[in-house]
């Protein structure tokens, strides 16, 4: 929905962009069920990933997880550059933003996964918010 906005109603360009922006939202929402596993799990009883139903969650089934998410940035990191400049900018930010959320929960065990919610600083989201900047202008 967000693309047709940012290609100014381009039906030709959506057409081309739309499975590359499906993808990227597709990780976006995986890195947000991997981060709210606990509670998703805990207090609402939900499990997003099918995966799941069948083995428990542990760093094989993590990793599993994200390799997942990693194909589909591999993929949609190709069309970013061929968003209008008016729109990426913004996208290039989340998209630096989450694979950053992604790397840091790839590198805390799962059973931490289940104790505590991952998160950005502060710190660091400035700074990546300062990167995109200066990336989206020579991307």
């Amino acid at each position: 929905m967000c693309l047709k906005v940012f290609v100014e109603g381009d039906q030709k360009r959506y057409t081309e962009l739309k499975p590359y922006a499906m993808r990227l939202g597709a990780a976006f929402q995986k890195i947000n069920f991997l981060r709210d596993m606990r509670h998703d799990v805990q207090k609402l009883n939900r499990v997003y990933f099918p995966l799941l139903e069948v083995k428990s969650f542990n760093d094989n089934t993590k990793q599993q997880i994200l390799d997942d998410i990693f194909e589909d940035y591999q993929e949609a990191e190709k069309r970013i550059r061929q968003l209008p400049p008016s729109s990426r900018w913004g996208v290039y930010t989340a998209y630096l933003y989450y694979r950053r959320l992604t790397l840091l929960i790839e590198r805390t065990p799962a059973e931490v996964l289940m104790q505590k919610r991952i998160r950005v600083s502060n710190r660091e989201k400035l700074w990546l918010f300062g990167q995109a900047y200066l990336n989206a202008k020579i991307y």
